[in-house]
């Protein structure tokens, strides 16, 4: 359970650091789109988590910076109750869920888990990658900076 709640810190000091990046530059709005995905992704999946219907949740959704910051902390919070909540012997239990289509999936909480958590570096990472071809720093959110 340790190691999860690892990635979680990870991905939240993650969000955190892109947030403040994007508060302090000058950008086309893929970027913001890009970061808006990863926190409507990560509601998504808490409120599945959560044995919640979220068939009706956006993915893709328009906003600004100030909706990511409100996100941010919103998830934060969410994860960390949840994460609270969760025994290691829960991690295998499997939730059933349907996705924006209606199609139905029986997941382990353990894989949902490390699903959020990849997506969103996967995710911050083409945010860098768009950051760099607009002549801006990328954002490292690399883990081992983090636990350093």
């Amino acid at each position: 359970m340790k190691t999860i709640q690892n990635m979680f810190e990870h991905l939240n000091w993650a969000n955190q650091r892109i947030l403040e990046t994007l508060q302090n530059v000058e950008v086309e709005d893929q970027p913001v789109r890009l970061f808006l995905h990863i926190l409507n992704a990560e509601q998504v999946w808490v409120t599945r988590l959560k044995g919640m219907d979220s068939s009706q949740m956006p993915i893709w959704s328009e906003g600004d910076i100030a909706v990511c910051a409100k996100l941010i902390k919103q998830n934060a919070e969410s994860f960390k109750t949840l994460l609270t909540e969760l025994a290691n012997s829960d991690l295998d239990n499997l939730i059933t869920y349907r996705n924006s289509k209606g199609e139905e999936f029986k997941t382990s909480i353990r894989d949902i888990l490390t699903h959020v958590a990849l997506h969103g570096q996967y995710h911050r990472g083409q945010i860098n990658s768009r950051l760099r071809a607009d002549g801006i720093e990328p954002v490292s959110t690399d883990y081992i900076l983090f636990v350093r």
